[in-house]
């Protein structure tokens, strides 16, 4: 019965999962940019889109004409958060407008442009344009054409920032946690 069930979960799991890096750079309008990564575990993604809730990391910086103006990460996330991302890995390419979903990148920004909050900093593609949130305002001279592609590229390795990775699971104490109690 052991041997029976072993194989089972076995042969249920991928045979060959691993762990994939994206890097990517974005050119706005008026000398705005960013440029960053993702990192996902092929054993997370369950269609041929990797999407948003698949990652294990991911950052997003913005400058103006090279200068740092913001970031965001994946462990800044919180309820509040406009967060989406589609992910085409076979392309390799950020799916942009017109790919079949509805603004399929919100990185801390929402349609309006307003959702980055105060001091925050966000990215978005939706029907009007590719462009950038600041400080809870839209930057509207960073905006590009909505339907402009948007390639990643994979990488071997990157350097994630602290903001940019979910933290590791604490399961670890739990078990001292409960024979202590």
């Amino acid at each position: 019965m052991y041997l029976r069930t072993t194989l089972m979960i076995l042969l249920a799991a991928p045979l060959r999962a691993e762990t994939v890096t994206m890097a990517f750079r974005w050119e706005g309008s008026g000398g705005y940019a960013v440029s960053g990564a993702l990192q996902y575990d092929t054993r997370d993604v369950s269609g041929p889109l990797v999407r948003d809730s698949d990652l294990i990391c991911f950052h997003v910086d913005g400058t103006k004409d090279g200068e740092a103006i913001g970031h965001w990460g994946l462990r800044m996330l919180n309820e509040e958060t406009d967060w989406r991302l589609f992910l085409d890995p076979e392309g390799p390419e950020l799916l942009v407008e017109g790919m079949g979903v509805d603004m399929p990148q919100a990185w801390n920004m929402d349609g309006f442009g307003t959702s980055c909050g105060t001091g925050g900093f966000g990215f978005n593609i939706g029907s009007a344009a590719q462009d950038l949130c600041l400080d809870g305002a839209l930057l509207y001279e960073s905006q590009v054409d909505p339907f402009r592609p948007f390639p990643v590229e994979r990488v071997t390795e990157h350097a994630f920032p602290p903001y940019a990775c979910n933290a590791p699971a604490l399961m670890s104490a739990l078990p001292r946690a409960l024979s202590d109690g």
